[in-house]
């Protein structure tokens, strides 16, 4: 049986529904009917939205799958996977948000809406760092997180670098970069009071190669010479105390200054300085 002359215009029509507004076609006995499925998928997406905008989020993830499943060829059902991440980040389910985002970014890399999807996911891992006061403090937690933000924050400056939302990401970059080098500090003070030097300096030496212009170097650098002067590596210990004060001055500057006070100008140590490095808490997490 041959297929009408309708059903080859409602074929011809489907076939380009990527860029269809509108499509006429005729049957058998004259009557006509337009095929309008970006009408109607805009409309369905619109409905969505305003669900979505009335916070009533049930409804509108309910409607935004629908979109994904009646136009699945229309920039509609792309749209709809964005929003449905941003109903996740909305109601504050991050970990969803982050999963949501990620699957539109590898789903759609060509997508105009990429920039938007990067900046939201890695918006979403910064707020996932959990700051509840329940929790040991920060430095002391485990920094799965946080690396991951760091990660995807710079990337996210280093692609869009004239992004709008670079201000922003720029701000978090700077609070997970001092959040991850305190960390570093903090395992380092552990090991210094367990008297366990080469890693105390390892720690220290990786938060300054690794998180450079964090403005933490010089709390690092004079917790370097603490430690140098307790392996008793006079010379090395003077030569970072003198660096703090001529490179950085500041509080830390005083402190080192008491240490070099403490070294003397013959090399001898004289009785200790009051430590800089702080109380060390018992178990980090390394």
């Amino acid at each position: 049986m041959r297929p009408s002359a309708a059903v080859l215009a409602l074929a011809g029509c489907l076939a380009a529904l990527g860029g269809l507004v509108g499509c006429d076609f005729e049957f058998n006995d004259g009557r006509t009917a337009t095929l309008t499925y970006t009408e109607d998928a805009r409309a369905a997406y619109n409905e969505a939205m305003a669900a979505f905008e009335a916070k009533d989020w049930e409804d509108a993830r309910a409607l935004f799958s629908e979109v994904k499943r009646r136009f699945a060829y229309s920039r509609y059902a792309r749209l709809a996977d964005l929003r449905i991440a941003d109903l996740e980040f909305e109601q504050g389910k991050y970990p969803e948000a982050i999963s949501a985002y990620r699957a539109f970014i590898q789903e759609h890399r060509t997508d105009r809406n990429i920039e938007y999807a990067k900046y939201r996911m890695a918006k979403a891992l910064f707020l996932d760092i959990d700051d509840t006061v329940f929790l040991p403090p920060a430095e002391e937690r485990d920094q799965a997180t946080t690396i991951e933000a760091h990660k995807e924050i710079r990337t996210f400056l280093r692609q869009f670098p004239r992004s709008r939302y670079r201000e922003d990401a720029a701000y978090m970059l700077e609070v997970v970069t001092g959040r991850l080098v305190r960390h570093e500090l903090y395992v380092a003070r552990y090991y210094l009071k367990e008297d366990v030097f080469d890693a105390a300096l390892a720690r220290i030496d990786y938060a300054l190669r690794t998180f450079p212009g964090s403005g933490l170097d010089p709390e690092a650098l004079v917790l370097k010479g603490e430690t140098l002067l307790k392996m008793k590596k006079l010379d090395e210990a003077r030569a970072v105390f003198e660096s703090v004060i001529r490179d950085w001055g500041g509080p830390f500057a005083v402190t080192a200054r008491r240490f070099l006070d403490e070294i003397g100008p013959g090399g001898q140590r004289r009785a200790p300085a009051k430590a800089a490095s702080g109380p060390a808490r018992s178990g980090p997490q390394l």
